[in-house]
């Protein structure tokens, strides 16, 4: 079987993450790779740690173009995919939209969050969350699939077997997270100057204004059978990749680390790309550069009764492409982890 592949926006930092390890998928090709930017061009001499491995020129990733695509991948701005993928799925295709057009179940809250008209509800309500560790079953007969966002993933990981077996209080949940720049994309931004970055530490759309709030809040409502309300703090810091994500959380009763690390290793048993650190070792984003996995590690603090979970991730594998190619191995029949071992140079 040879998917074939079509990408909208394969030359932003997540697009490029998408060419890269779809080039080494033994089941898929990328036929169209759409660029609003490089039409014409050589994705290789754009980014050259591409050479000898790619050989695709970029081209406008019209509906037109994308018809005869198996599935196509959108890594666009919130608010072009909604118009997209009507056509795409009309035409037979299946869609993994890298943006936050799908990720969303209620369209007043996408509305809210990212002040757009959704001109799309119906396939809003179809689109499945593609966090496979929680949703894979309805994610196998899908045709939309919403990747999620990098923080996101990295929080609900972290939160999912505590609140899915009830042991931590759902008031009071915070979550503290640094990013690396290339989370901001490739696009030309003053705050991520070299000069305006490096040797900095910074705070941005605090106390419940970053728009991934509501989708970390929809996954751990899911988890905990009840509305959930959480305080997410992201940071930018001075580095290239990666997610550091510390949930605080308030224990019912007396746990230990120990039995903590236990009851996240049963519940992410036979998990390909979710790593429980034992008790006393916490995991650091260098751990997972440039790879699909999610590492957790946790601490009891038996003064506070709280637990402490530190998860990390790349954000651009397993916080974007990575992760999309997960739920493509699962619409198609293949094993989740096709493609994204053993994978080659990476840039940024």
């Amino acid at each position: 079987m040879t998917i074939r592949v079509g990408i909208a926006g394969a030359t932003g930092y997540t697009g490029v993450e998408l060419v890269r390890l779809l080039a080494q998928h033994p089941e898929a090709e990328v036929v169209v790779a759409g660029t609003e930017s490089y039409q014409g061009q050589h994705l290789a001499a754009v980014y050259p740690h591409l050479r000898e491995r790619v050989d695709l020129v970029g081209r406008e990733a019209s509906p037109e173009a994308l018809a005869g695509c198996d599935v196509v991948f959108t890594s666009l701005p919130h608010g072009l995919t909604m118009a997209l993928a009507p056509a795409v799925l009309a035409a037979g295709g299946r869609l993994i939209d890298l943006g936050a057009d799908f990720r969303l179940r209620d369209v007043t809250a996408y509305e809210q969050w990212y002040r757009k008209t959704h001109t799309a509800p119906d396939l809003m309500e179809e689109a499945v969350y593609g966090l496979p560790e929680l949703y894979r079953e309805r994610i196998r007969g899908a045709r939309l699939v919403g990747n999620p966002g990098c923080y996101p993933t990295a929080c609900a990981l972290a939160a999912a077997p505590l609140l899915q077996a009830g042991v931590v209080e759902t008031e009071g949940i915070i979550f503290d997270a640094k990013s690396g720049v290339s989370g901001a994309g490739r696009g030309v931004n003053l705050g991520v100057h070299f000069s305006e970055v490096n040797e900095n530490f910074k705070a941005y759309n605090i106390a419940g204004t970053h728009r991934h709030t509501p989708e970390i809040e929809q996954t751990l409502s899911d988890l905990a059978g009840r509305p959930v309300v959480v305080s997410f703090t992201p940071h930018l810091v001075p580095m290239t990749r990666g997610i550091l994500a510390t949930g605080y959380f308030t224990l019912k009763a007396e746990r230990t680390t120990e039995q903590l690390v236990d009851l996240f290793r049963e519940f992410y048993a036979g998990e390909p790309f979710v790593r429980v650190r034992p008790a006393g070792e916490l995991p650091t984003t260098k751990q997972v550069w440039g790879s699909n996995y999610c590492d957790i590690g946790l601490q009891v603090d038996p003064r506070t009764r709280r637990v402490l979970v530190i998860s990390v991730i790349d954000n651009l594998v397993k916080g974007a492409a990575g992760q999309a190619i997960q739920n493509m191995n699962l619409l198609f029949g293949l094993p989740e982890t096709t493609g994204l071992l053993n994978v080659g140079p990476v840039y940024p």
